[in-house]
């Protein structure tokens, strides 16, 4: 059963569907963790501040990490919230921030965070699951020191694309190529926004080969507002008026990257990412993705 954020309650979830067609990249991060969330796991790890507005996750041990999800589910939209990762030595952790729907079959958006040891850059990770099915990875290397303040994460969720974006900058683009290319793309099974801390350290830090200092633990992210800009919806019906109401915003045709922003995020690429799943032929065997031969913006 998903306990109540330590600190105070929450609004109850909001019956009819709340259809948002505009999408706002790099959002302010200012909504209140008591009134969108509920600590679903471990919830002793988990603790708010600021009247609601900042939240802070623990991972203690190598079973014990927490873990929030959103009250509400929807189908498209814009999820933030702005994170000051672990700092220190990290390695091992796993600090996340996605969203997900239920059951084997899921769809998923991630941002995860991978730690690593003192002096050494985290590894921030994408991906992308349809109907259970993943292996769709790219990953980054941080630009800017993600343990000194906080700095937004936003997931942009669209009929026509997915954009990954950090403090308003686009990093990643993954298009819905699904009645074209028969691409899986998340349409149809309403998703919740999750954050949470857990331990890795059998692959997420070099992979594997530097493990957990335990004697650092706790290890502390923090986080600050939650914002979520969503066509509610929890099944049924509201599925195809979530994807009914997008379209009649404009479509797609108004939702392409801004020639500032395609610069931007080809600076990122050329410059921060270190891995991308496009261009991994020996894990692949030489059989790519149909997407990885398809423009994605």
């Amino acid at each position: 059963m998903a306990a109540k954020l330590q600190g105070g309650g929450g609004a109850a979830a909001m019956a009819a569907v709340v259809v948002v067609v505009a999408m706002v990249a790099g959002a302010a991060s200012g909504g209140n963790f008591y009134e969108e969330c509920d600590a679903t796991w471990e919830p002793q790890n988990c603790w708010s501040s600021d009247n609601g507005k900042s939240l802070s996750l623990a991972l203690v041990s190598n079973s014990s990490g927490s873990m929030i999800r959103s009250k509400r589910q929807f189908v498209y939209g814009s999820v933030s919230t702005s994170v000051q990762l672990v700092p220190g030595n990290s390695a091992g952790t796993v600090t996340t921030f996605y969203t997900s729907s239920l059951g084997d079959k899921h769809d998923e958006i991630d941002f995860e965070f991978l730690g690593n040891e003192t002096g050494q850059p985290y590894t921030i990770h994408t991906n992308v699951y349809a109907n259970g099915v993943g292996d769709k990875e790219m990953q980054f290397k941080p630009w800017f020191d993600p343990t000194d303040g906080s700095h937004n994460y936003t997931i942009s969720w669209t009929p026509c694309r997915i954009v990954w974006y950090i403090d308003g900058t686009p990093i990643r683009v993954f298009r819905n190529y699904q009645s074209s290319n028969g691409v899986a793309f998340p349409t149809w099974q309403p998703m919740y926004a999750y954050s949470s801390i857990w331990a890795a350290e059998d692959w997420a830090t070099q992979k594997g080969r530097v493990k957990t200092d335990w004697s650092k633990a706790p290890f502390v992210a923090n986080y600050h507002g939650i914002d979520l800009a969503v066509c509610e919806c929890y099944g049924g019906d509201c599925v195809y008026g979530c994807a009914a109401a997008f379209n009649q915003g404009g479509g797609c045709a108004g939702q392409q990257l801004t020639g500032d922003e395609m610069g931007q995020m080809k600076w990122v690429q050329d410059n921060f990412r270190i891995y991308d799943y496009c261009v991994d032929y020996k894990r692949f065997n030489g059989q790519m993705a149909p997407e990885c031969s398809l423009p994605q913006y």
